[in-house]
């Protein structure tokens, strides 16, 4: 059994900034959930899961704005048009089939770790679509991040790349466990995460080679033999602890829903009647075919009059 769990707005801005000046004949603003739905298809297709959901941040993230109370202040605010479109592309998440999730003041990251490892637990495949480095950590057997990037492509005719922990440790010179080692140094700047000063990816990735963990090299900085180098350690002691419990994930947050009620069922009359809406009429079409070849439950909640 295999689920799939999503970065709900890293999808958002992906498919918004993707897809320019898209509006239906009313006006609306409709290229973000175009881009979205057509990413989530393509997801199905490619990976076929029982079970998914998409994940959103939700509110401050408390914990970590206590330790840090800069994180994320650089990024500018959610543009209007797309303001517009979140929650609509919410509320067709379970049309989708897939559930939409969050917790108060819960980033993305925290809640798709805690659903990985309640998954793993169960002897269920974990196919992460994100592109957060953060979520890396979690790779390991039967964890795997979906990625469409060209780059991650094995073959030109993949439309997908399932990253493993060898994808993991190829291209950032440490297995998955160690990725939060190596952002705890060089910090990450996508979240205003400060590393340290003249310490960058090469540098982190020899150093966490060698000890492991910051904490170990932190024990240890007598036996770094560059002097410029380990004053740097030296002085930003205190940053480097504190990013590492920054980028620290936390695995201990309740389950909005149980794995097992995750399971995906689109619900295709009201799916076709917001398609209808947004005028994708390519996308209806594909969803109309594949309502009328379902199962007899789909086919009967797609021509119900009462349904």
């Amino acid at each position: 059994m295999r689920i799939l769990l999503i970065d709900g707005h890293y999808y958002i801005y992906r498919s918004f900034h993707a897809i320019r000046n898209l509006r239906n004949s009313r006006g609306e603003p409709t290229n973000a959930i175009y881009g979205f739905v057509r990413a989530i298809r393509r997801m199905l297709v490619d990976l076929r899961p029982e079970l998914g959901a998409v994940i959103w941040d939700s509110g401050p993230p408390t914990r970590r704005l206590a330790l840090q109370s800069t994180y994320k202040q650089h990024r500018a605010e959610m543009p209007d048009a797309l303001r517009f479109q979140e929650p609509l592309i919410q509320e067709l998440c379970p049309l989708l089939g897939l559930s939409s999730l969050s917790l108060p003041e819960v980033e993305a990251d925290d809640l798709i770790a805690c659903y990985t490892e309640a998954a793993a637990a169960l002897g269920i495949e974990v196919d992460i679509a994100t592109n957060d480095k953060d979520l890396l950590q979690l790779v390991r057997p039967g964890v795997f991040v979906y990625s469409t990037s060209k780059a991650d492509l094995v073959a030109p005719s993949d439309t997908c790349a399932l990253l493993g922990e060898g994808d993991v440790l190829k291209k950032w010179g440490v297995p998955p466990a160690h990725i939060g080692e190596v952002l705890a140094l060089t910090g990450d700047a996508s979240d205003n995460i400060s590393g340290v000063e003249g310490v960058g990816p090469k540098t982190a990735t020899e150093l966490i080679r060698q000890y492991g963990k910051v904490s170990n090299l932190l024990e240890n900085l007598k036996k770094i033999k560059n002097e410029n180098l380990r004053k740097k350690l030296e002085v930003a002691r205190e940053r480097i602890l504190q990013n590492r419990e920054m980028i620290r994930l936390d695995l201990d947050l309740p389950l909005p829903l149980p794995v097992k009620d995750l399971r995906i069922n689109p619900q295709f009359r009201q799916l076709i009647k917001e398609l209808e809406r947004y005028e994708f009429n390519s996308i209806l079409a594909e969803v109309k075919r594949e309502a009328e070849g379902g199962s007899g439950a789909a086919q009967k909640e797609l021509f119900s009059s009462d349904a």
